[in-house]
């Protein structure tokens, strides 16, 4: 199933339907929560096994077909991997290949940043997250 952001019932439909999607999801509380016509924010956590979590927020108009803001954060247990946010940071060259979309990782996760290319504003992002997800069970 390869999700959209053009169409609200068929996001909505993707994200409930994770769980038997994925063998490797254990559960998922992401819920899509309406805020008027074309507005919603979903938010929530992917459980995978081996104790890995996706902890994910977004702002989605899909009435523009757009996300609009998020965060997403990967833990293993209580410890943060890494996270991806947009916060644009136009004084490091090195991202401006996925400007403003990156990847905070270890060490100095705060301050250590990489591009991005997996993350956009004009299409899902979940599914990426979830093969990276599952990528790093495999490794």
């Amino acid at each position: 199933m390869k999700p959209s952001i053009a169409s609200q019932q068929e996001y909505e439909s993707y994200i409930y339907a994770l769980p038997s999607l994925h063998s490797e999801i254990e559960k998922s509380t992401l819920i899509l929560l309406p805020i008027g016509r074309y507005l919603a924010k979903i938010t929530g956590e992917v459980f995978f096994k081996q104790n890995l979590r996706l902890k994910v927020l977004q702002m989605v108009d899909f009435g523009r077909s757009e996300i609009l803001r998020y965060s997403y954060s990967v833990f293993r247990g209580e410890e943060k991997l890494y996270w991806y946010d947009p916060q644009p940071h136009p004084h490091i060259p090195a991202l401006a290949s996925t400007h403003p979309h990156h990847k905070h990782i270890p060490p100095d996760i705060k301050h250590n940043r990489v591009p991005a290319p997996g993350l956009s504003f004009t299409q899902p992002n979940l599914p990426f997250l979830i093969q990276e997800s599952i990528g790093r069970l495999l490794a």
